[in-house]
Order: structure tokens, then sequence, then C-alpha cells
């Protein structure tokens, strides 16, 4: 079995660059940050305070979350219900870097994610894989971009789902999820050891897709 980490800063193309190269590759695609965002919407749509740790981790573990993988497109599924639209909320943006922080939340989704990876080829990307999720992994890749572009990007987006911002918003909360997903106690954001970087921000979504494959081809043969 083999495995590919692709880790990055927020708004960077990882997901969308580690679906695309799943799909062309026919491996199994598995997005970190969007299970994250599963347990942020869990723990935003009931009663518990996100900052009440203990209770935050009861919660996500008594939740059922997963990934389905269908004809080349992700659903995110909390409890059986389709809720791959409403974790793009910015409400949710606004707190997953929190509600990623707990240890025990962390450690739960981790467990789920290599569960995933069993008995299967795999593209995961995210923020800690390649240093924690799968420290083993056959072929690390960091994707970085500079904040300029990033926010251009993620405006695009919401602009996209309708939401109503600005690019100084946009970055602002770039900056403030890369301060804390980069400075959290647990499973902090860095450069996983012996990672391949690739600076996206003068690459179009198809060449960033077309690197990393050159890099995986070039490395594993694969």
């Amino acid at each position: 079995m083999i495995i590919i980490s692709i880790d990055g800063t927020a708004g960077s193309g990882k997901s969308t660059t580690a679906r695309l190269v799943a799909q062309k590759l026919g491996f199994l695609y598995i997005d970190t940050g969007a299970m994250y965002r599963a347990a942020t919407l869990i723990v935003l749509t009931s009663d518990v305070d996100p900052h009440d740790k203990n209770s935050v981790t009861k919660l996500v573990h008594d939740s059922d979350i997963s990934l389905v993988n269908n004809k080349g497109e992700l659903k995110v599924l909390v409890n059986k219900i389709d809720v791959t639209k409403d974790i793009r909320s910015p409400k949710v943006t606004g707190f997953v870097s929190l509600i990623s922080s707990y240890r025990r939340v962390r450690e739960y989704l981790v467990g789920l994610q290599r569960a995933m990876a069993e008995n299967n080829n795999v593209v995961c990307e995210g923020r800690d894989i390649g240093t924690v999720v799968f420290p083993n992994a056959d072929i690390k890749i960091y994707i970085d971009c500079s904040l300029e572009e990033r926010a251009k990007r993620r405006l695009l987006d919401l602009k996209r789902a309708q939401v109503n911002t600005n690019l100084e918003k946009v970055k602002q909360e770039l900056e403030r999820r890369d301060k804390m997903d980069s400075k959290r106690e647990f499973s902090p954001l860095r450069i996983p050891e012996c990672a391949e970087i690739i600076d996206t921000t003068n690459l179009k979504i198809e060449e960033q897709v077309e690197r990393v494959l050159d890099l995986i081809h070039s490395l594993e043969g694969v």
C-alpha cells in the first residue's frame, strides 16, 4: 500500500490538488480538514460551549463522522447526514482552529483517518499528515503559497458560495488560522521531515496537480 501525505497552509490549494491527484492515480482521498470541520459543525449545532474542551471531546467522540468518495466527489457525513456544504460556512471556518487544537479530538480523528487508510492506497491531506498521522508516508509533500494569493483564491471561493466578505477580512482570517495552526500545542502545522516543498503562488490548479504527479512518478514510479 502507498501513502502520499500532502500538508500545507490554509488556502494554498492542497485540498483540490490532493483530490485531483487521488482521482488520477485511482487512490483513496482523505480530506482531514473536512473531518475537523465536521467536528466543529457538530459542536456549533449543539448546546455545547466550543471552549469547553471536555464537553466538546465527548460530543465529537459520540458522533459518527465519515467520508464517502463517490465518482471523484467527496461527501462528508455526520451521523449519516450529508453536511458537505454546511462545513464550509464562515462560522465553521471561524471555530475550526479552536476545535482542532484539542488533543483528544485530534487523537480520535487521527484514529479514524488511519483506519480509512488500512488496505488502501491513499492521498491524505491536512496540516499534520506527514508529521503525525502518517509519519512513515511513502511520499511527503508540503504545499505553500503567499498570503496575498491565498486570500484572493479563498475570496473567489467564498463569492461563489455567495458569502459577503472582502479581501482584507479573508487575509486576516487566514493569518489568524496560520498562527493558531502553527502555534497549537498538539500536532502543530510544520513542514514534515524529508518533505518535497511546492510553492503554488504562481501556479494554476492544473499545474499544481501535474507538479505533484511528476514528483510522485519520479520518486516512486507510481
